[in-house]
């Protein structure tokens, strides 16, 4: 299907590849950033409120609500907008479930093979001024949304779904990973190991999208991953990682069991995206 532009003028007549990329990356990044200004000026209970209130009319807009009239169609294409079917429902939900259980387990087995950098992975992170743990688990879990249903729109929907269009799946896929690692980049846990899981869930997350031609799997399984992101190994709230790398403890019975539930958890993915691509077909 050829994609058709709402309007003449400078932006219709940029390459697909850097509109892809300038979109997403401002769809993704500023309105993930709101929940931060929310946080730092308002009580965490009404912040929270804020930040739901927002992200339902972000998700609205997004795809396809509201002005410009002009580029509904094209907002509801990049969005990803249809219906599922129950069968597509209960594939994607495997497919989010057990996708956040394997990227947990790939983190696990790389702190088994090098120490675990508990600084740098709190840097940013510091919670110890929220007054209770109730909140602190709130502000866990909208940050997780917020950035599961932003980050899924720009990546995955606006930056990937036009190069599908243009250049083809892989194409697409791998350029939407490889921006969504470079952002990430910025970040203090941002270590040399971190790099290719953060890339191969970019793959499984765009390989998610394009499956079921829809973006709500993949917001629950970012969602479900940053929950165990940022409660478990960026601020501690869920607890603290105290294994040692198997060069100390030689290759124990915890370490067998992280690479078995790597193992077994990314079966169900991949037969999850396969049952999708047929559902589709």
């Amino acid at each position: 299907m050829t994609r058709q532009d709402p309007a003449p003028g400078f932006w219709p007549r940029l390459p697909t590849w850097l509109r892809a990329i300038v979109l997403g990356l401002v769809i993704a990044m500023l309105p993930a950033n709101i929940w931060l200004l929310f946080l730092a000026s308002l009580r965490v209970p009404l912040a929270a409120i804020f930040e739901l209130v927002f992200l339902v009319l972000y998700v609205w807009w997004a795809s396809g609500g509201g002005r410009p009239y002009t580029t509904q169609a094209v907002r509801g294409t990049d969005f990803r907008r249809r219906a599922l079917s129950a069968k597509q429902w209960t594939w994607g939900l495997v497919a989010a479930v057990f996708f956040a259980a394997t990227v947990h387990a790939s983190i696990v087995l790389l702190f088994r093979l090098v120490p675990y950098p508990a600084a740098a992975f709190r840097q940013g992170y510091d919670l110890s001024p929220i007054p209770s743990l109730g909140l602190k688990w709130l502000v866990v879990v909208i940050s997780a949304v917020s950035a599961g249903i932003c980050e899924e729109t720009g990546f995955r929907g606006y930056m990937q779904r036009p190069m599908e269009q243009r250049y083809g799946t892989t194409a697409a896929i791998l350029t939407s990973s490889l921006l969504f690692t470079l952002v990430h980049l910025s970040k203090g846990w941002a270590l040399a190991g971190m790099i290719p899981i953060v890339f191969g869930a970019g793959v499984l997350l765009g390989l998610l999208a394009w499956s079921s031609e829809s973006l709500i799997p993949g917001m629950v399984g970012h969602t479900l991953m940053d929950v165990g992101l940022f409660a478990f190994w960026w601020t501690g709230v869920a607890g603290n990682f105290t294994a040692r790398p198997i060069g100390e403890t030689g290759i124990d019975r915890a370490f067998v069991a992280a690479f078995a539930v790597l193992a077994i958890s990314l079966v169900p993915v991949l037969l999850a995206l396969s049952r999708l691509r047929k559902q589709k077909a």
